[in-house]
């Protein structure tokens, strides 16, 4: 427990589910307030932001995917859960490998957050490739169904937090890939 924040205590109440775990916590404060507090623990998420140069262009490598909790298909960056005891990096160049066929030659760290600090217990990493070469073969998992685009970059810039383009996290990915992408030589 930090200087003034709140101790765990007793889970009064729990739900485990194949990417996430609910629980309701008894907490106390250094003041000594008590409450029940919902908590979320999942592992942490990662996304790649895959450029590519070409004819003095620069585009994004994203999928179109259908996403069961909005009931729509969203064009995202490729990404997904860390795998148990694996690095972000390297999970991100395994999820754009599997899910484009595109093997980045390099990938750089672009920020890590917390998704919703409030009751969200996992991290958010955001990361750029650079160098890609297309090998063509993907590996979904059981469930996915993806479509591979290549997207110009002002194009994404320009329309991302709307439409197909709204999910939060991809948003977020192109404000904290923004801030490295100046720096690269690709």
């Amino acid at each position: 427990m930090t200087e003034g924040g709140w101790k765990r205590g007793r889970v009064v109440e729990r739900f485990d589910g194949k990417i996430l775990d609910i629980k309701r916590v008894e907490c106390e404060s250094a003041s000594g307030k008590r409450g029940v507090f919902t908590s979320v623990a999942s592992r942490d998420w990662a996304i790649v932001v895959p450029l590519i140069r070409r004819d003095g262009h620069v585009s994004c490598v994203m999928v179109r995917q259908y996403r069961h909790g909005a009931e729509d298909f969203f064009l995202e960056f490729p990404g997904g859960i860390v795998e148990e005891g694996e690095d972000p990096a390297k999970g991100v160049g395994r999820e754009l490998e599997e899910e484009t066929g595109w093997k980045a030659g390099s990938i750089v760290h672009a920020g890590t957050v917390s998704p919703n600090p409030a009751f969200l217990e996992n991290r958010f990493h955001v990361f750029v490739a650079t160098g890609l070469d297309f090998h063509g073969r993907t590996d979904f998992d059981e469930h996915e169904e993806i479509e591979t685009i290549l997207v110009p970059f002002e194009e994404v810039r320009a329309r991302m937090g709307e439409g197909e383009l709204g999910n939060a996290m991809m948003v977020t990915g192109l404000f904290l890939a923004e801030r490295v992408i100046g720096r690269l030589r690709f």
